[in-house]
């Protein structure tokens, strides 16, 4: 088999001998020599023959031979870096860019650079992360997600998203190559990512490529920091809500690195000292990412990362009596553990390879524990879990075949071991100890191919094609999904794009909430909740301006989705009254369909003093279940008809740097009672009998009247709409070895009230009205200054 790849290899690269050699190397960056994907790489004498630099900043290009050629560096945030080369046979340069962040006139901030005139994808840089507004002092790389057009917010202050209209668990979330559950602390308002050890974020929300697989809506695919090859750096800041510290720094020989990076909510230490010893309770949440990168040689090289994270709230109660002293405490919480290894190898100056073993946990708990001493002491205890382990191996190759076609292929294979829901009680008084484990494990792999393919100097594509498979108890279910995005440059300002992808997901996200809270649990496909299937077209249209200086986007998209599950109505999967219970939770769901259709428009300004991007998206999104709104139509919570983001940066001088954001979103859609109406109801609480002549039994059944509601359609009624403004002002001062700022910030600064929940309240006015029920709604957050320092040296 190797033998007959290799052939393959060798006959496809015959275009590389002769009249051609092969430029490759690795692209870095100065001072810290970390890596750089995505930069651009041109020959100058034909603009058809560039390449671009893979995740690992990996390059390979095809150039002329025993001529002089000229080849362009270029990446957003870095300065152009343009060399000459003059050889007659395969040669390696490595390239080192320099940051133009610092720059005043020149500066990129808010560039969103994506796959030519299409808004399916963006890459964040890390700029943008730094000065969009925090959030009590904390940057959330998903509340800058939220600004972009085509993703819809979660409820006030969360960081749940929804994507060209599919749920919160069709959201793939990656770090460094390992699949993180809840990417959420404090209940989903901070997002479980330190920014600082943050390096860029690949978005992608359309015909994603063929080597991303497990979820059918996007793609967030983050990758940390590799840490300072030349000298020690120390980067931080302590805000509200947590303090945070990142070191990175050369290892051996300034060849290699490491970085660690940690934050901690203080909450719980500030709370404190202004509690009773005997009635406490406290909430905190911390995370850590460790990274480590080897260089073995120089084809060879090594990175093992970690990530730990985790939110406790627990509350403590002691009762002291006469005779006993009772200690009640209730911990509820959730936590991620994530590990992997990955090495890359360069195979030759066309084939780059990289292989990870990946490790991933996550960990939702909710335990009550209670001791009695003295007098009929006694001692019982129970826990509810539900948890998830990820035992993965993935390898990726990069073949540049051609200046025409770089090629990616791979093969993943994950074992997921699910227990969906486990209870565990003791009771020492009932001499009574049990457990109760939902378990199942499912195979799931796959194999991928992807051509980007450039087809003229106006055409280029990106074709994939991807096979799944996944092995429960019960079945095998074998799935296709190519993939393939055209892209067409009607003159070099004006382009075309269209976009196809078919994608599946193999494990579901039960929640009643929507909110994306810790209680929402990840269960595996099953026979009787299939995995998912989504199908999304897309084309658009962007033109630039001014030099490139401005640029507009136009995109529209239609999405059909199959087999996505939800609650029966009345069904509840988590009931902290009835965890003892064995509740069996694909008795409780409903499998339904859904379509989503919308068009987006963004205009972005992306050089100068004042940057920043308007978006506005027009949306609807449409679910279909048998068992739900009696087999009709209906629109889901997420749905929101109107979206409008306006985010801005102003660097008004080097010291000084204003930003903002504003957006408005429509109502959510909810079910609420319409009207009322009286009827008999019978309530069997009493039954008499008598029996009658001819043995006739006659049963009288009490009955009462009551108020019975009328909620029409499913979600029929739109809460109001949402809308907040946040501004940051942050104040720079750089001295020889210490660069720090202050940032003071207002997160919803006009005060708006926006709903976080409704609730129906009664009311009695029986001189003018009478009874009544009013639909109310519950604001959590008001306006909310922040202040923090920050610092790097």
């Amino acid at each position: 088999m190797w033998k007959i790849v290799k052939l393959i290899f060798i006959l496809f690269s015959l275009n590389s001998y002769g009249q051609s050699i092969t430029v490759s190397g690795i692209i870095t960056e100065k001072n810290t020599k970390e890596n750089l994907s995505n930069v651009n790489i041109q020959n100058v004498l034909n603009e058809k023959n560039g390449s671009t630099s893979n995740a690992y900043g990996f390059y390979s290009l095809t150039i002329k031979s025993s001529i002089t050629n000229q080849i362009r560096f270029s990446h957003v945030g870095y300065k152009s870096t343009l060399i000459q080369i003059e050889a007659v046979r395969d040669t390696v340069v490595d390239i080192v860019l320099e940051s133009i962040s610092k720059q005043l006139d020149e500066v990129v901030i808010a560039e969103l650079p994506a796959s030519p005139g299409s808004l399916s994808y963006h890459e964040i840089q890390r700029d943008v992360i730094e000065q969009a507004p925090s959030i009590l002092g904390e940057k959330d790389i998903f509340k800058i997600v939220q600004l972009l057009p085509g993703v819809q917010r979660g409820v006030e202050g969360s960081n749940a998203f929804y994507v060209r209209g599919g749920g919160a668990d069709q959201n793939l979330i990656i770090v460094d190559d390992a699949t993180v559950y809840n990417a959420n602390h404090l209940f989903g308002f901070v997002s479980a990512f330190n920014s600082d050890a943050i390096k860029n974020i690949n978005f992608y929300k359309g015909s994603f490529p063929a080597r991303y697989g497990g979820r059918i809506a996007s793609v967030t695919d983050i990758q940390l920091k590799e840490g300072n090859k030349e000298k020690i750096k120390v980067q931080g800041g302590i805000g509200i809500l947590a303090g945070r510290l990142t070191i990175n720094g050369p290892l051996t020989n300034n060849n290699s690195s490491f970085l660690v990076s940690a934050r901690r909510s203080f909450i719980d230490l500030l709370t404190r000292p202004f509690m009773s010893i005997d009635d406490q309770v406290g909430y905190r949440f911390y995370d850590v990412n460790v990274k480590s990168n080897l260089v073995y040689n120089a084809k060879n090289r090594f990175f093992i990362s970690g990530y730990l994270g985790g939110d406790k709230l627990k509350t403590k109660e002691k009762v002291n009596q006469k005779q006993s002293t009772i200690l009640s405490e209730t911990d509820l919480g959730w936590k991620n553990r994530n590990a992997s290894l990955r090495w890359n190898h360069i195979f030759s100056d066309k084939i780059f390879i990289n292989t990870s073993f990946i490790y991933c946990h996550y960990d939702f708990f909710l335990t009550d524990t209670y001791k009695r001493t003295g007098l009929n002491a006694n001692y019982s205890y129970s826990e509810f879990t539900s948890k998830i382990n990820d035992y993965s191996i993935k390898s990726d190759l990069d073949y540049f075949l051609s200046n025409d076609h770089t090629l990616k292929f791979g093969l993943a294979a994950t074992l997921h071991d699910f227990i969906p829901r486990g209870f565990y009680s003791k009771d020492d008084a009932l001499l009574k100890e049990r457990g109760i484990e939902q378990k199942y494990k499912t195979w799931e792999d796959a194999v991928y191919l992807e051509d980007h393919w450039q087809i003229s100097d106006k055409m280029m594509a990106d074709i994939g094609f991807r096979v799944a498979h996944l092995k429960t108890k019960e079945k095998n279910y074998y799935v296709l999904e190519p993939r393939g995005h055209l892209f067409y440059s009607v003159t070099k300002d004006l382009k075309l794009n269209a976009g196809y992808a078919r994608t599946n997901q193999f494990l579901h996200l039960l929640s009643n909430t929507g909110v994306g809270l810790p209680t929402d649990l990840w269960v595996p496909a099953t026979v009787n909740a299939p995995p998912q299937q989504g199908d999304q077209f897309s084309a658009g249209i962007s033109k630039s301006f001014n030099k490139s200086r401005y640029l507009i986007s136009v995109e529209t998209y239609r999405r059909y989705m199959r087999n996505i599950i939800a609650y029966k109505q009345g069904a509840v999967f988590l009931n902290t009254n009835e965890l003892s219970e064995e509740i069996q939770w694909e008795n409780n769901i409903a499998i339904g369909k859904g379509e989503s259709y919308g068009t987006e428009f963004m205009f972005q300004k992306k050089t100068g003093r004042i940057t920043g991007w308007a978006a506005y998206t027009l949306s609807w999104v449409i679910h279909q279940f048998e068992d739900i709104n009696y087999g009709k139509r209906f629109f889901p919570k997420y749905d929101s008809r109107h979206n409008i983001v306006l985010f801005c940066n102003f660097r008004i001088t080097e010291k000084i740097n204003i930003s903002a954001n504003w957006m408005y979103s429509t109502g959510s859609a909810m079910t609420v009672p319409q009207a009322y109406y009286y009827a008999n109801v019978a309530t069997g609480s009493e039954i008499r009998t008598t029996v009658l002549p001819n043995n006739v039994t006659n049963a009288l059944i009490t009955e009462q009247i009551n108020r019975v509601a009328y909620t029409g359609s499913v979600n029929s009624f739109r809460g109001e709409a949402y809308h907040r403004l946040d501004i940051s002002v942050q104040f720079h001062k750089k001295k020889k070895k210490l660069e720090r700022y202050w940032e003071f910030g207002l997160f919803n600064a006009y005060n708006r009230k926006n709903p976080y929940y409704y609730y129906l309240e009664a009311s009695n006015d029986f001189v003018n009205q009478g009874q009544r029920i009013d639909l109310k709604k519950k604001s959590l957050f008001p306006i909310l200054p922040s202040i923090s320092y920050n610092f790097k040296f």
